[in-house]
């Protein structure tokens, strides 16, 4: 039986560590065995210099075995799919290759946005080239212009009723709404700002596909028992004891505050430099991918 592409959506508020955490979800699913996509959003890549990569472009290139990276953007995304739907290379150059439609393009209001969840749900859908892999993991925007991603289908959808292009709008709004297909993950961290904007962007999101999306706590500092038990009659120690208290103490309201909107996943603060053992690391503590 042929496995059903997941497509999975990782956003947060904007230094949470969402790309590292959409890298370990993306691992984790080619350690099991899923020939997985990791798709980062933008003109420019995080994980080239993350992973020490000579380049990261549109086409995907491999990272290990059943992973692959790649980066798009929205004129790219919108540049393949014009070519897959006129077919001739000299109609795409006649029409998107003058000044005039081009600038068109550029301002139309939610054509890029459009353009990479088109791109993103194309396989599902079975529309342009085929993007032949179990899992995607798309590290996307940040909080406001995530929200603005699944807004644009419905929008274009609302402001373009018929035709292909209405037609297509909702092909993919309806598949993004469609939790046996997409998942999103909204990243955080155990401070009071970022579990705020993760809590608003979750409902954001509910109301947007009609499904809670998944939580993670990342950086969650883990203070051990004994550190905080030991006797001690120094007043720097003492102090220092109180603070850990205190901050742990932060750290657990804020995780039960998480806990009772929707399933939490807890990530670890990892101390190290180096990008494979912080994913490593991350991967142990998250769920296990059904193979």
């Amino acid at each position: 039986m042929k496995r059903q592409q997941e497509i999975l959506f990782v956003t947060g508020k904007g230094g949470v560590g969402k790309s590292t955490v959409a890298a370990a979800l993306a691992k984790k699913r080619a350690l099991a065995g899923r020939r997985t996509l990791l798709v980062e959003l933008g003109q420019q890549s995080f994980f080239k210099d993350y992973f020490n990569l000579a380049e990261v472009g549109y086409q995907p290139r491999t990272l290990m075995p059943l992973l692959d990276v790649a980066l798009w953007s929205g004129p790219e995304c919108l540049h393949e799919y014009a070519r897959y739907l006129l077919k001739i290379e000299s109609l795409y150059r006649l029409f998107f290759e003058n000044s005039i439609t081009s600038s068109l393009i550029e301002i139309a209001p939610g054509l890029s946005e459009l353009s990479v969840m088109g791109k993103a749900t194309s396989q599902p859908r079975k529309v342009g080239p085929p993007l032949m892999y179990d899992s995607v993991v798309v590290d996307s925007f940040a909080t406001g212009h995530f929200l603005a991603l699944l807004r644009a289908p419905r929008g274009m959808a609302q402001a373009v009723r018929f035709g292909p292009m209405g037609e297509q709008s909702r092909s993919i709004g309806n598949t993004l709404s469609n939790p046996k297909i997409c998942q999103y993950y909204v990243v955080s961290l155990p401070e009071e700002l970022p579990v705020q904007e993760a809590r608003e962007l979750s409902d954001g999101i509910e109301q947007l596909v009609g499904f809670r999306p998944h939580q993670i706590l990342n950086r969650y500092q883990k203070v051990p028992s004994e550190v905080l038990t030991e006797k001690t009659d120094r007043p720097f120690l003492i102090n220092f004891q109180n603070y850990l208290r205190d901050h742990e103490r932060r750290q657990t309201d804020l995780r039960v505050e998480l806990e009772a909107q929707s399933p939490l996943c807890v990530l670890p603060l990892v101390l190290s430099a180096d990008a494979t053992k912080i994913v490593d690391e991350l991967i142990k503590d998250l769920p296990e991918v059904e193979t």
